[in-house]
């Protein structure tokens, strides 16, 4: 059972790194999708910059590969603990993916996909915050705010007891991307620099506008 559970571990941060926004771009518009928007290759980003139409099959691909490993922990018995780990060890591949240098998306559609195996009413939960902030023109502190009430809802409707500790991993997962930015350098020490760092952890990008942040291009940084 231990080697069982070590080979799907490895397996789920493998699988988890397919970069799915990555490839979507190269292949429609051979064009490297982490030097536009905010600089992740991400389902957003594809919708941005790439082709609309094309989210929803980048989005489910990068649901489903999150999704797999935590229902193959459930089928090898390794309980929802076990179901948890492969899933969120997914998401560290498709946050940090082995495949494009560590450079990879914010974990938030993999999040749907833990959720949708061992809490199929918290992927409500969430996708209703995606929702709002969507409307509203920008989800990432409605991304946050989803996240730090999901352990209340499930307590609500009576469910999984591992969601306090599966919440508080993915907000740290959220957070530890958001500040690590794909290794986009900070500014100096100083006043600015204290700036950018609560942007990136509140609102996940550098400057105030979320307009101007999402639309960067290369020849527009």
């Amino acid at each position: 059972m231990a080697l069982e559970a070590g080979l799907l571990i490895v397996g789920a941060y493998v699988v988890g790194s397919i970069p799915t926004g990555y490839l979507a771009a190269r292949l429609l518009k051979d064009m490297d999708l982490r030097r536009y928007g905010s600089g992740t290759p991400t389902g957003s980003m594809v919708y941005e910059h790439v082709a609309r139409w094309a989210v929803i099959p980048v989005g489910l691909i990068d649901i489903g590969k999150v999704a797999l490993p935590t229902w193959l922990a459930l089928q090898l018995e390794l309980g929802v603990g076990g179901a948890t780990a492969a899933g969120l060890t997914a998401v560290v591949g498709h946050n940090w993916p082995l495949f494009l240098g560590f450079t990879g998306g914010r974990g938030v559609s993999g999040f749907l996909g833990v959720l949708a195996v061992i809490f199929p009413l918290g992927t409500a939960w969430l996708l209703g915050f995606l929702l709002v902030g969507w409307r509203l023109g920008d989800s990432t502190v409605w991304t946050l705010a989803a996240l730090a009430t999901l352990p209340v809802f499930s307590w609500q409707v009576d469910g999984p007891a591992i969601m306090p500790v599966t919440a508080g991993a993915m907000v740290l997962l959220t957070l530890a991307k958001r500040v690590e930015a794909n290794r986009r350098p900070l500014p100096s020490a100083g006043p600015n620099r204290r700036r950018v760092v609560l942007r990136r952890l509140l609102f996940d990008r550098d400057v105030s506008s979320h307009h101007d942040w999402i639309r960067r291009t290369p020849d527009k940084p």
